[in-house]
């Protein structure tokens, strides 16, 4: 009992210290935060510790939409924040925005995709890269990139495509209901969409290596990792954040021994089928080389390297596709008059009656359609903001030093709206080849990012977006479901619909397509 009395009377004594202590961090937190910030616009005071981590993950959309108020009330085109220790800086003007992109270096900025990414992804992923090495890795993955991969690619897009708007139009208009007259059913499409193209990726990166189990597996934990992008990053058991980390683990390692069998099936030189088959084409005749020669093996070319590598592209090409294709809908169903272009363009180009697939050459012939897909990007930049961390002090204008350790959001979202011919107006005759806009405000058109990471699989993700929006104009009579502020943008963490696109369907034309590889 006295000893129980002792250590109260022990504790009871030192709260007044601690109590001090934590009142004197509470103090250096706030004094570091306005140091930082200078006279930079911001809220004036931070919630100790965690700053406004809570609003960030509670209302996404209602804080960047105050960090670009704020930045555009600035002469700079800037604002600060502070968030679960860290303090962030959001970069609204574009020229500044290509001042951290082209500044990915050592003693300058680093790329890290997420304010927490490395805690996310690992520490050795091709976003974190730089230098010679970043520029020997894009080597070895330009072959995925090539024509004859990209025609590869849009053969199975097309394919996949067709499958799940088929299954749209089921379930927004079932056979039965139809015949008895009654209306069509409004469905949400952005976890259909979401769905769609985890197995578009699924199919061109990693094609018969996945087996279904493994692809069952595969949407499991890649739904984890979409939770966890989406919460404060407590790396704790039970917490949503933990559960994404280990996620990732899993589809590395799953990705990892896609690319074994790959190097395996490229080295009895059998034709490629996907990406990573093309990936594994030169990979497997060096690993080959190496070994005969009793030689280490080349950079890059182990299985758990690529499967981190693989995992980046299909994050790269999931949400913000996913992305794309929902405001693609939202945006045709707004302007009747550039989907009845986009339908006739596609017409004169495509029948889908005598059952081909759409070929490399008629892509490259649908010259509006590929206009209406930029647009889409431009006025919808799905990936609205590139995180990158201050690693020295750097300073980004005359007047503003960004401090170490600095979070930097350029925002890919505010730079589209700069420079452009009213560029608050859904516009795809801006692209033509009379206006050429994307050539004229270039530097404002970062949709794709620029500098040494700008993003290696642009035009595979515009080849993707366009098939789309042909096969959905052409196939299938789409209408919205409006309600109030249904449009409004959210973030999931790339942006959609606030309504998630909700949207009812039925079949267009005669009959679908039976597209098929030949």
């Amino acid at each position: 009992m006295t000893s129980s009395s002792s250590l109260f009377a022990s504790l009871s004594s030192l709260a007044p210290h601690l109590f001090s202590l934590l009142a004197l961090l509470v103090l250096l937190e706030q004094v570091s935060y306005l140091l930082k910030k200078r006279s930079l616009p911001g809220p004036p005071l931070v919630l100790p510790f965690l700053g406004n981590a809570v609003r960030l993950v509670a209302d996404p959309t209602g804080f960047w939409d105050c960090q670009s108020r704020l930045a555009a009330s600035s002469p700079l085109g800037l604002s600060a924040n502070y968030v679960v220790g860290r303090f962030i800086l959001f970069v609204r003007d574009s020229e500044l925005s290509h001042r951290v992109f082209a500044n990915v270096r050592p003693d300058a900025f680093h790329l890290v995709g997420h304010p927490f990414g490395k805690k996310l992804f690992g520490e050795h992923n091709l976003i974190y890269m730089m230098g010679q090495d970043h520029k020997d890795l894009r080597r070895r993955i330009a072959p995925n990139f090539t024509p004859k991969a990209l025609f590869t690619y849009t053969s199975l897009q097309q394919i996949i495509i067709l499958k799940h708007l088929k299954r749209w139009v089921d379930l927004s208009s079932p056979p039965a209901a139809a015949e008895a007259g009654e209306p069509r059913k409004p469905i949400v499409l952005r976890l259909h969409a979401r769905d769609m193209n985890l197995e578009t990726s699924q199919t061109v990166f990693a094609g018969p290596y996945l087996s279904r189990e493994a692809r069952e597996r595969f949407n499991v934990d890649y739904n984890l990792f979409n939770v966890g992008l989406m919460t404060l990053p407590f790396d704790l058991p039970g917490f949503a954040f933990r559960e994404a980390r280990l996620a990732v683990d899993r589809l590395v390692e799953t990705l990892a021994e896609c690319a074994g069998k790959s190097k395996e099936r490229m080295e009895r030189g059998e034709e490629p089928c996907c990406l990573i088959d093309f990936w594994m084409l030169e990979t497997a005749r060096e690993v080959g080389a190496a070994r005969e020669a009793g030689e280490e093996l080349p950079p890059h070319s182990g299985d758990r390297e690529i499967g981190g590598h693989l995992f980046d592209f299909l994050f790269a090409a999931q949400d913000a596709s996913t992305s794309s294709l929902l405001w693609a809908v939202t945006l045709l169903d707004s302007h009747p008059q550039v989907l009845a272009k986009v339908r006739e363009e596609v017409a004169g180009i495509w029948l889908p009656d005598s059952d081909p697939l759409i070929a490399s050459d008629q892509l490259r012939e649908m010259r509006y359609t590929e206009a209406v897909a930029r647009e889409v990007l431009r006025y919808r930049a799905p990936a609205t903001m590139v995180p990158h961390i201050a690693s020295e002090e750097f300073a980004l204008t005359d007047t503003y030093m960004v401090p170490k350790g600095t979070i930097v959001f350029p925002s890919v979202f505010e730079s589209s709206f700069q420079g452009f011919t009213e560029p608050d107006r859904f516009d795809p005759d801006r692209f033509s080849e009379e206006r050429r806009e994307d050539q004229v405000y270039k530097r404002n058109f970062l949709a794709f990012g620029a500098g040494a990471h700008q993003c290696v699989g642009q035009r595979y993700a515009l080849n993707h977006l366009m098939l789309f929006i042909a096969m959905f104009a052409t196939l299938v009579d789409f209408q919205r479901d409006r309600t109030d502020g249904c449009d409004e943008i959210t973030y999931v963490p790339t942006i959609c619909p606030k309504d998630g696109c909700r949207v009812s369907l039925s079949v267009r034309c005669a009959q679908f397509p039976r597209l098929s590889l030949r």
